[in-house]
C-alpha cells in the first residue's frame, strides 16, 4: 500500500511540475510577444511621426510659396515687337486660385491659375481646355499651340505631329482667339501663318523650358488630361 501511495504521489508531483514548466514557458512566450509588439508599435509611431512632420513641412513650404505668390499681382499688357512677337510688359500673378480668372488676352500668357495643370508632355487635345489649367502648364515651361476652325487641316495635323514629339508642349482648339494659329509661352505669344512658318521652330527652340519659365524643371505629367 505504502509503495503504491508513494508512486501516486510521485506521479502527481511530476504532473504538477510539468504543468508549472508549461506555464513558465507560456509566460516567457507572452513576454517575448509583448516586447516584440511594443517594439513594432513604437517603431510605427516613430515612422508615422517622421512622415507627419515631413508632410506638415511640405504643406508649410507649399503654403509659404503660395503666400509669396499672393504678393505678385498681374499688371501691365502684351506689347508687340517689330518681329511680330508679343511680350508681356509688367508682372504676371502666379497665385493658385479656386475662383474664375478673367485674363486680358486670349489665349492667356500667364497669371493666376488653378492648382492643377494640363498635361503638357506633347499632349494634343481635340477639345478646348480650361485656360486656368493651361496657364499652369505655361508656368512649368510649356509651349501651347492653339488654333481655330479657320486653320487649314494640313497645318493642324502637322503641328499636332510636332507637338506629339516635343515634351513640354500641348495643343488645343480655341475659337475665342483672334488668329487661326497662335503659339503661347509664359509671358510671350505670337501668331504664325502655318505649320511651315519658320517662326514655329524658333518659338519652340526658344521657349520650350526657356528662360521665361517661372518653374523650370517642374513636371508636365501627372496633371489633367482630356
Amino acid at each position: 500500500m505504502g509503495s503504491a501511495k508513494n508512486k501516486s504521489d510521485a506521479s502527481r508531483k511530476a504532473r504538477i511540475e510539468e504543468m508549472r514548466r508549461a506555464e513558465r514557458a507560456r509566460e516567457r512566450r507572452n513576454r517575448i510577444f509583448t516586447i516584440a509588439a511594443s517594439v513594432v508599435v513604437v517603431s510605427g509611431l516613430v515612422v508615422g511621426g517622421v512622415f507627419l512632420l515631413r508632410a506638415q513641412s511640405s504643406k508649410a513650404d507649399s503654403n509659404k510659396a503660395d503666400k509669396q505668390d499672393d504678393k505678385v499681382k498681374t499688371t501691365g499688357r502684351l506689347v508687340a515687337g517689330e518681329d511680330g512677337e508679343k511680350v508681356w510688359k509688367g508682372t504676371l500673378g502666379r497665385t493658385h486660385v479656386t475662383t474664375t480668372v478673367k485674363y486680358p488676352t486670349e489665349p492667356p500668357v500667364g497669371g493666376d491659375h488653378l492648382r492643377a495643370w494640363m498635361n503638357c508632355n506633347g499632349d494634343v487635345y481635340t477639345k478646348a481646355v480650361d485656360n486656368m489649367n493651361a496657364v499652369h502648364s505655361l508656368e512649368h515651361g510649356a509651349v501651347w499651340v492653339t488654333y481655330t476652325s479657320k486653320a487649314a487641316k494640313a497645318d493642324v495635323e502637322a503641328l499636332a505631329a510636332k507637338v506629339g514629339q516635343t515634351p513640354y508642349t500641348l495643343m488645343s482648339p480655341d475659337e475665342k482667339q483672334k488668329d487661326p494659329i497662335m503659339l503661347t509661352a509664359w509671358g510671350v505669344q505670337r501668331t504664325v501663318t502655318g505649320a511651315d512658318d519658320p517662326n514655329v521652330d524658333r518659338f519652340f527652340e526658344k521657349y520650350v523650358q526657356g528662360e521665361q519659365t517661372p518653374e523650370k524643371g517642374a513636371t508636365c505629367t501627372g496633371g489633367l488630361s482630356e
